[in-house]
């Protein structure tokens, strides 16, 4: 079966008829047969045929004006014209004129007929698919061209966005009171603020042939270290740990030649799942916060000495007085005395502890190690604090696992501090009848500590308070103390290189533990006193 659409259009119902037989022949199934044109153009305006065949000489309307009219409504159609031999030169007109695709002289070659009909309906399709993708064509140019307006309207639009921002960012940069700097990897100085340049007393491309770490440093050895580590960035700083804030460090400028006090926020710039190539920090002047602290200290020091004599003195006339040196006391008086005495010996341990405080932070206490032995001292704080317990009927138990004639290197009375406030601390916040055990043993090479009670405990969420300046670790109300035994147990164990920490259960009580590392020949009982005094 043949595809295609076929109109044939002649006056003679004979030769319609033969056309009728030969494309039935043939296996052409669809086509219509006309023997006035009129009707045929009435056809056409509701159908769209792939072929129309016309006979030139016919009554009311000849081919060529009938072509005429199918042309103008369907101007793709292949159409082929039948003629005589005497009207050939009109049938070359009308291929001029009208746009025909061929004209076929009478009598016809059927095989020529049907080539030719083939042919002109394959022509027909391919002038439709040529229009459909034209249209298509058009279409698609059409949507490029609303897209690239509207892409340019976009650019334009983030373009303008960008540049307020970048405007607003420069501003921000350019007058921000604090310097900001852009470093690469190994500390390569990149870029700085007017802020940075005033800081440091250089400008930005005099900056840009430095490194950070000519500019910075701190007091501690270890992060002068940390900033010329080259493996995984500067400070350390890597994909896992993109921000660090460096504190106690110093920026030497250029011009006064002044050391000034600084804190520094340093954040990595990357892509996603890359490495840092390039970090931005923000340099903040501390030397007012400083000053104020350490006018704040020193008045604190100052108040705190000036205090120590008063009660002293008011101390040791109150004793003189319960001791009956002015003669025998009433139960009232020596319990109003006593009262008293009690009172301003809290008041001294308050003014001492302060002015420990003071000292560690102001890194004036210096620690005076020497070599001794770390069994005997636990076992003296134990006899110290046995008779408290003893008191609220407390089961206090030692377990020393050292060995008896071992010796460390550190500070014997900063340490006996420590333990007694653990041990003490215990006591006070375990219930009568209760259970204490003291713990010393090696583990992994480090000395270990550790104070375990069934007392109260201490809530989870307080945990984080322990061991800060005037807390008691807790938001409960446990004591009337001062809240800095944890604080200074803190700065001496730190002083000594090694970590203090805490762990609580509500209801079921604590274990206070400290750790001093390097003392694994402390297991062989072998004295430590040399090589910890190379460690520090």
């Amino acid at each position: 079966m043949q595809k295609g659409k076929i109109v044939v259009v002649d006056d003679e119902k004979m030769v319609t008829s033969a056309f009728k037989t030969l494309l039935k022949v043939e296996g052409f199934t669809d086509a219509a047969f006309f023997n006035n044109p009129k009707d045929a153009v009435e056809y056409l305006k509701s159908e769209n045929p792939d072929l129309i065949i016309s006979d030139f000489m016919m009554p009311e309307m000849n081919g060529l004006e009938f072509l005429t009219e199918a042309k103008k409504l369907h101007p793709e159609t292949s159409m082929i014209l039948l003629t005589g031999y005497a009207d050939k030169e009109n049938a070359i007109r009308a291929i001029n004129e009208v746009g025909l695709y061929k004209y076929i002289e009478k009598p016809w070659d059927n095989d020529d007929l049907l080539m030719n009909i083939k042919n002109g309906i394959e022509r027909s399709h391919l002038l439709s698919d040529l229009r459909n993708t034209i249209a298509e064509l058009e279409d698609a140019k059409n949507k490029l061209q609303a897209y690239s307006e509207n892409l340019e309207a976009l650019v334009a639009e983030r373009t303008k966005e960008l540049t307020e921002a970048n405007a607003k960012l420069s501003g921000i940069v350019n007058y921000c009171a604090d310097g900001i700097i852009i470093i690469d990897k190994t500390g390569g100085i990149i870029q700085v603020n007017p802020a940075c340049e005033n800081l440091i007393g250089m400008s930005q491309k005099s900056l840009a042939k430095m490194k950070f770490q000519e500019i910075a440093y701190s007091h501690k050895p270890e992060m002068n270290s940390s900033a010329n580590n080259q493996n995984g960035g500067i400070f350390g700083l890597n994909a896992d740990k993109s921000e660090v804030i460096l504190r106690d460090y110093f920026i030497v400028n250029k011009l006064s030649k002044e050391h000034v006090p600084v804190e520094i926020s340093f954040a990595a710039i990357s892509a996603e799942n890359s490495l840092p190539e390039r970090y931005v920090g923000v340099i903040r002047d501390v030397s007012v916060q400083k000053e104020t602290e350490k006018l704040r200290d020193d008045f604190i020091a100052t108040l705190t000495h000036d205090l120590r004599t008063p009660l002293l003195a008011a101390i040791q006339t109150l004793k003189f007085f319960l001791e009956g040196a002015l003669g025998e006391l009433s139960e009232k008086q020596t319990v109003l005395l006593t009262t008293m005495l009690g009172s301003n010996e809290d008041l001294l341990g308050l003014v001492n502890a302060l002015l420990e405080v003071y000292r560690f932070d102001s890194g004036k206490l210096e620690l005076c190690k020497t070599s001794f032995n770390f069994k005997n001292l636990v076992e003296q704080c134990y006899e110290e604090i046995k008779p408290l317990a003893q008191k609220k009927d407390i089961d206090f138990i030692l377990n020393c696992e050292i060995p008896d004639n071992s010796e460390i290197y550190a500070d014997k009375a900063e340490l006996k501090r420590v333990i007694i406030n653990l041990c003490g601390n215990a006591v006070n916040y375990t219930n009568k009848g209760g259970k204490i055990e003291i713990l010393t043993k090696i583990q992994s090479g480090d000395l270990i500590f550790s104070v375990t009670d069934n007392g109260n405990g201490i809530p989870k969420e307080d945990l984080p308070l322990l061991f800060k300046r005037f807390s008691q670790g807790t938001s409960r109300k446990r004591s009337t103390g001062t809240g800095l035994g944890l604080y200074l147990s803190r700065q001496i164990i730190e002083a000594h290189g090694g970590k203090i920490w805490a762990e609580s259960k509500l209801d079921k009580g604590s274990e206070f533990s400290f750790l001093l590392t390097g003392v694994e020949d402390i297991k062989n009982g072998r004295n430590l006193t040399e090589r910890q005094k190379v460690n520090g």
